[in-house]
């Protein structure tokens, strides 16, 4: 992936400390949403570095390394799930993003966001990029960040709650997340508001496939 062109702009214009930020698991049934932010350093650009989607859980690991090390700054901040089911998933994403920004611990010139809303006021010019994460560099490498911190943390959390499989879907819903989800039940870390969790919640139907096999 190749500096974007508005990243290009950005840096003719005379602006050195370009912030990109982007955020990981917001259609998680559970754990945090995670967001990151990081300044490049243009003139010392890690290798590999494009949209999260498009690379694998190794390929990820080793870029995000590479960033860590050679980026001007980075930071990345999470918010909790209950903090999601209080404020609703794009109020905690924007608030995430801001921490991330607001910690990177540099003055930063510009700030590009993935997506069509901006965080609350972060102390620098902000703007939306829709598709970001593959359209400006900065914000590809903040997509790693985030994705990799999280997994991480999704990791942690597959030792405290065993039975759940996060170590595998991370929280996602997939068909064997769903299916631990009404045999053991919701465990603290999942999405209240979210609505498989929700209704599971209303209906009381955790526990019934262990109870059909009983």
């Amino acid at each position: 992936m190749r500096i974007g062109e508005r990243e290009k702009q950005l840096i003719r214009s005379g602006l050195v400390a370009i912030a990109g930020c982007d955020e990981a698991g917001r259609g998680a049934l559970a754990g945090p949403v995670v967001a990151a932010a990081v300044v490049l350093d243009y003139q010392s650009l890690p290798e590999g570095i494009a949209d999260s989607k498009q690379l694998s859980a190794g390929q990820r690991s080793r870029v995000a390394a590479s960033i860590r090390q050679r980026a001007i700054a980075c930071s990345t901040a999470a918010i909790d799930s209950a903090t999601i089911d209080r404020d609703n998933i794009l109020n905690a994403s924007l608030a995430a993003m801001q921490q991330a920004v607001t910690t990177l611990g540099i003055r930063v010139g510009h700030v590009l966001v993935d997506g069509n809303r901006l965080p609350p006021p972060c102390g620098a010019p902000m703007e939306a990029i829709v598709r970001g994460d593959s359209l400006a560099l900065c914000i590809a490498a903040a997509s790693i960040l985030a994705k990799v911190e999280r997994d991480a943390i999704l990791a942690r959390l597959a030792d405290e709650y065993k039975g759940y499989g996060f170590e595998l879907h991370k929280g996602y819903p997939t068909s064997g997340h769903l299916e631990a989800l009404r045999r053991l039940g919701p465990c603290p870390v999942h999405r209240r508001s979210y609505a498989p969790v929700r209704e599971l919640l209303q209906d009381g139907l955790f526990g019934i496939d262990s109870a059909l096999r009983d």
